[in-house]
């Protein structure tokens, strides 16, 4: 198959983590209980479903997920629970044409009343589980969601109970005195946004290097100097031209963040999911790069949006061959954009996503503009050809290079440990030699043009390449390598380490608050994440340093709290936010709660100093690589805790 369409996936799942913001279903459940039995009823749980959006019925085509065919809406009890009989509903699910899998698929749609007969196995008092289901439109779907329940049940309860929205059956969790919210004023750093800002205006010029948008240059050159005889109105035009860019990839931003919500940004960042999904994505792009097949957008669409352009006139004629850019260059742009946003979206703000694609944005238009003004400059640009195949090879490499932070991202988030330090450098290097061999044409693709002698130039760069290579050997065994602490994993995960280097830490926090009260040393809360690029860039520059190391080992106990962690807590915690109850099921859902109760913010990563009532010492601290500064806000800590002593 030789011409895949694969970035419409990146489009669709853009579009379905937006449908996954809306919250288009909401449920609430009760239970009726049968009077012939004191151990049977039933469950009875109320959907209602947004307009323009369905779930899929109780019963689907055989098949499974195996032929790409959604799981029915069906219950999952927790243990000493039973289903006695099937759900069934009060409306009949309607047949809908899936084209995609040439099949019929039900739909419920409006208001429903789901049935789900139960038998009580053992005496638990209550009964627990969760409604499965996934929403969706016309066009997208939200992830597999979930609606939990925990209601009681037995001689001890009433005849009939419900629950809405979230369970609170049990009560809300106890909360030690440690919770307790404070406020606090945490220092701000403006260097993540500057640092978007400049990867994205970086991006955006390595963009203007693919094999995507180069061979546009000529043809939009030509199209501005063409509209008008006046250069005036040629400056114009490519002006105006270089702002439809702009403003279309802006607004990609601008709609994610407005309809996501900074934190949910966040959120989906972090996600396991989204994560595996970018890997895979990253994946077949690099495939696609090294010459196994070709990527491109359905021809009828840029074609249509360049007829658009040329039939049109004035400023809605440039709007449309900018928008024809846009489209002819996305299956080279998407991953690079995609990255950036993965970046831009963790920093828990409307200004990341707004900096990174508005840079971006700015660094591919800002050289049509150039030639524009000088037209001359067309000319001394090099032609397409074995060069621009070159470039495409090694985005391929680096592509391969990136998607390993996204594969490594999953695998701390659920403890696989399938791409551990050592795995993970291992990789790296293998890739940056391989890249380093085929800039000297020692090794070659398909369609790469034969060469006699190797040009200065990628001679340099395997230079680069290879030496980079040697430089990440040293961390097989244990070596800190700051080059890359933002991307490798934690050192923590280094099964052989000569070279020592790792804090003693507690990763929960009242047992970390109840050791520092026991032995009357002041808190160091360390709120962290396994997708946190910040957090590992200060984790190299700033924990690594041997001041702030002996620093922070002689005077403070150290908590780090994984805000990503998917291990499942022994038990639920149920906790109050909003005005509403949630119910916590894993250890990073804990910590993030923490993190918002006690301090009202949810970004990471975020530093705290606590005396041993859980009260701040100083103001809290965020990203900023500046180790002096560290250092300082330290020792006035530990001065802070003396002085209250």
């Amino acid at each position: 198959m030789k011409r895949i369409s694969a970035i419409l996936a990146f489009f669709c799942l853009m579009t379905a983590l937006v449908s996954a913001a809306t919250s288009p279903i909401n449920c609430s459940a009760s239970i009726e209980p049968d009077s012939t039995s004191a151990t049977a009823g039933t469950l009875v749980l109320k959907v209602d479903i947004a307009d323009g959006w369905h779930i899929y019925g109780l019963e689907m085509p055989e098949g499974g997920q195996a032929a790409g065919i959604p799981d029915p809406t069906h219950i999952e009890f927790a243990a000493g629970t039973e289903a006695s009989a099937p759900m069934y509903a009060d409306a009949m699910a309607t047949m809908h044409s899936d084209p995609s899998l040439g099949l019929d698929l039900p739909w419920l749609t409006g208001t429903i009343t789901l049935r789900q007969p139960f038998e009580q196995t053992s005496a638990t008092g209550k009964v627990e589980g969760s409604l499965r289901y996934m929403a969706c439109t016309d066009e997208s779907c939200t992830p597999p969601a979930r609606f939990d329940f925990s209601i009681p049940f037995g001689e001890a309860a009433p005849e009939a109970v419900s629950v809405v929205d979230t369970p609170a059956a049990s009560g809300l969790t106890a909360l030690s005195h440690f919770w307790a919210p404070v406020e606090v004023t945490a220092e701000s750093s403006s260097q993540s946004f500057w640092a978007i800002l400049i990867f994205g205006f970086l991006g955006g010029l390595v963009a203007l290097m693919t094999p995507c948008v180069w061979p546009m240059i000529p043809m939009t050159v030509s199209f501005f100097l063409k509209k008008s005889k006046s250069r005036r109105r040629s400056i114009i035009d490519a002006a105006l031209y270089s702002a439809s860019i702009i403003v279309i990839f802006l607004s990609l931003g601008i709609v994610l963040t407005l309809i996501f919500g900074p934190g949910k940004l966040n959120e989906i960042a972090t996600g396991a999911v989204f994560n595996l999904i970018f890997f895979a994505l990253l994946v077949l792009f690099a495939i696609s790069f090294f010459g196994a097949f070709e990527i491109r957008l359905p021809s009828k669409w840029s074609n249509a949006a360049d007829a658009r352009a040329e039939n049109t006139t004035g400023f809605l004629s440039i709007f449309f061959m900018a928008f024809t850019l846009v489209l002819v260059s996305f299956s080279c742009t998407g991953p690079i954009i995609g990255t950036l946003l993965v970046e831009a979206f963790s920093q828990s703000n409307l200004m990341g996503p707004l900096a990174g694609m508005g840079g971006f944005a700015l660094g591919l238009a800002l050289p049509f503009g150039l030639f524009a003004f000088f037209p001359s400059m067309l000319k001394e640009l090099p032609r397409s050809g074995g060069w621009l195949n070159t470039v495409k090879v090694v985005l391929g490499f680096i592509e391969l290079i990136l998607s390993l932070k996204f594969l490594s991202v999953a695998d701390l988030a659920y403890g696989w440990r399938i791409l551990d330090r050592e795995v993970f450098i291992a990789l790296w290097i293998v890739l940056f030699i391989l890249l380093g061999m085929y800039l000297l044409g020692k090794l070659r693709f398909s369609h790469d043009t034969p060469s006699d002698h190797t040009p200065v130039g990628r001679f340099f760069l395997a230079l680069a390449s290879l030496s980079f290579a040697v430089y990440l050997i040293p961390g097989l065994w244990g070596a800190p390598l700051k080059a890359i602490s933002a991307f490798a994993p934690p050192l923590y995960t280094q099964d052989f380490n000569l070279y020592g280097g790792t804090f003693e830490e507690f990763h929960d926090y009242d047992q970390g608050m109840n050791f520092a009260a026991d032995h009357n040393k002041p808190v160091l809360l360390d709120f962290s994440g396994y997708a946190c690029v910040n957090c590992r860039k200060m984790e190299g520059a700033v924990f690594d340093n041997a001041a702030v190391r002996t620093l922070i080992e002689d005077n403070y106990v150290l908590i780090k709290l994984m805000v990503d962690d998917k291990a499942s807590l022994p038990e639920p915690m149920l906790v109050e936010e909003e005005g509403k109850t949630m119910r916590l099921t894993t250890v990073g859902e804990r910590w993030a709660y923490l993190q918002r109760h006690k301090f009202g913010i949810n970004s990471q990563p975020y530093y705290v100093l606590l005396d041993n009532d859980g009260k701040p010492l100083e103001a809290p601290r965020v990203y900023d690589e500046n180790v002096s500064a560290f250092t300082e806000w330290l020792e006035k800590g530990i001065e802070n805790y003396r002085n209250i002593k």
